[in-house]
């Protein structure tokens, strides 16, 4: 792979004013450029379960042509499209053709009820839809004033790769500061809002995070997860066409589904969430377990080498150490992982770098589209979330007598407000213009981040001190037997209204099983309660007298998720 410039986007100088005008291209122009730049490369792939492959210049002839049909029916710049489905090249052409087109995409998550998705492709003003087969026609009759509904799916009447208007009127081309796409979400907490982002929002955030985060044109990306969040969308999708890699799309979150596509593709870019590196992480070393007490001991004493050399030297060992390990999990391609959408234990991080793999962990906000910080790979901190990417500014408000407080940021890929929500947008800007993220947190001299947690979800005790839910939620990452854990406060005295701390925990019940492994085994819940009990209690040990569990609930039903597979926190029911 060639070396790397100190500014990635540095290449840009060549095309500007004449392939674009302003300082960062728009996204359509963005991937005109990669076409241009690499015709003839993989674009967009998927294997269904044969490889189906778009060139890059396969790939622009599609996006024309939809962006053509858009405009005949006289959707033009600034008018909004509503684009639903699971992740598929149909996805990702549907979404660049709309923006061709001139218009503002909205993103919403498929897996929503049809009802709510109905909501939020009429919150967004969406005058057309693209949408899988199976929602498309419960959508059409929801949604009566749209000017038109097409499908993802092949085989199915308006199907995306069956359009065109050779007779269109021109493309109507967004400038740089014109809105892109406006992205329901609503966290973990809240009501969904349309945080708005603009065509610099991504492409500055894209090329900026590379500074901290080596990708090249050789490169292979694979999206996991769903393709409308931002994380996925920025981090994978439009990283990808900014270099003209390839972007392979995977159907399900299911371990032996996501093993195959990362072999068959052979992928060098894995983006996922906490939960997916630790399964894949505990998968590994129950197979060295496996092998005996001998085997283990060794394999962690080269493990700790490994890290030792790669620390002291920037040499990372692992890829040859652990290469049959590596083959066998699918993972001996993998260049760099990246996890988001979650704190990571500060131990996984650590293994797989151990193991070979770059280990990246980043930290952001759909508000911010979403990159703010990106640990390097040649200088990770592994209990720091990374460090500022360039023209990201970051103060800390009201910190604390340990320098801790709200986490306030600017910067070129900050939002510019929530759609039609005038209100909202205020609660979350300062007077001078701050992006309050309503994350705790503090950074170092050398611009590195560190979270606490989240200021709504802060916990005080009787003692007046401040806990943060998830860096304890943290300590139960590498046992297996939790699925679940979410904890937050409950009131322990009602005269004083000090607060305790529960545990709120659903076990893996794969576990538990009293008949085995079988689907239809029952759990056995007396047995599962007394390990979790044991669990919490190994925690406990870990943390300061005033941060342990006071309180544990083992529950028989999971808490609602978010797409990215955060618990919704508005979900916990405290007890008093």
């Amino acid at each position: 792979m060639k070396a790397r410039s100190d500014r990635p986007w540095s290449f840009l100088d060549e095309y500007r004013g004449k392939n674009f005008a302003g300082e960062w291209p728009t996204l359509p122009e963005l991937f005109a450029l990669s076409a241009l730049r690499y015709p003839d490369s993989p674009c967009f792939t998927v294997y269904e379960p044969d490889r189906k492959c778009l060139s890059y210049r396969q790939a622009k002839d599609k996006v024309d042509a939809v962006a053509r049909q858009l405009r005949s029916l006289g959707v033009g710049r600034g008018d909004k499209v509503a684009v639903t489905g699971k992740n598929s090249p149909e996805w990702a052409v549907a979404y660049l053709a709309s923006l061709t087109a001139g218009a503002v995409v909205v993103p919403i998550d498929y897996q929503l009820p049809t009802a709510d998705l109905a909501r939020l492709v009429k919150a967004g003003d969406s005058l057309v839809l693209f949408a899988d087969e199976e929602k498309e026609a419960e959508l059409a009759a929801a949604c009566p004033g749209l000017k038109a509904v097409y499908s993802l799916a092949a085989g199915r009447p308006n199907y995306l790769y069956d359009l065109d208007a050779p007779g269109a009127p021109a493309f109507e081309s967004p400038a740089e500061g014109d809105l892109a796409a406006i992205l329901f979400t609503s966290g973990t907490t809240g009501v969904p809002k349309g945080v708005m982002l603009t065509h610099r929002n991504f492409v500055a955030d894209c090329f900026l995070a590379q500074a901290n985060l080596p990708i090249y044109h050789e490169d292979t990306f694979y999206a996991l997860l769903p393709i409308h969040h931002s994380y996925t969308m920025l981090a994978v999708f439009i990283e990808t066409i900014s270099v003209g890699a390839q972007l392979v799309f995977g159907k399900r979150m299911v371990i032996k589904q996501v093993l195959k596509d990362l072999k068959e593709a052979e992928v060098t870019m894995f983006l996922g969430v906490p939960m997916l590196f630790n399964k894949l992480l505990a998968g590994i070393m129950k197979g060295v377990r496996e092998k005996g007490p001998a085997v283990y001991g060794l394999i962690r004493f080269l493990l700790a080498l490994s890290g030792f050399v790669k620390r002291t030297t920037g040499v990372n060992p692992g890829k040859k150490l652990f290469h049959s390990l590596l083959d066998k999990a699918s993972l001996a391609s993998i260049r760099i992982c990246i996890s988001g959408g979650g704190p990571l234990a500060p131990s996984v991080f650590r293994t797989y770098n151990q193991l070979g793999i770059d280990f990246v962990q980043g930290y952001g906000l759909t508000e911010t589209s979403p990159i703010l910080t990106l640990n390097p790979t040649d200088a990770f901190i592994v209990t720091s979330v990374g460090k500022l990417i360039p023209q990201v500014e970051m103060r800390v408000l009201e910190p604390n007598a340990d320098g801790v407080g709200e986490i306030a940021v600017k910067g070129p890929m900050v939002m510019s407000g929530y759609y039609k929500n005038p209100e909202e947008t205020a609660k979350v800007f300062t007077s001078d213009g701050w992006f309050k993220t309503g994350d705790l947190g503090y950074k170092d001299a050398g611009d590195y981040v560190y979270l606490t947690g989240r200021a709504k979800n802060m916990i005080v005790t009787e003692g007046g001190k401040n806990v943060y839910p998830e860096e304890i939620e943290n300590r139960f990452q590498l046992f297996d037997e939790v699925e679940q854990v979410l904890v937050c406060g409950y009131v322990e005295d009602e005269a004083t209204r000090s607060e305790g701390i529960e545990a709120q925990i659903f076990p893996n019940a794969e576990r538990f099983k009293a008949g085995g492994a079988a689907a239809q085994a029952a759990v056995d819940w007396r047995a599962a309660e007394a390990r979790l009990r044991a669990v919490v209690e190994e925690v406990n040990q870990q943390l300061l007298p005033y941060q342990r569990i006071t309180k544990v609930t083992v529950l028989r039903e999971k808490l609602e998720e978010t797409t990215t597979k955060k618990i919704k926190r508005f979900q916990a029911k405290s007890a008093s």
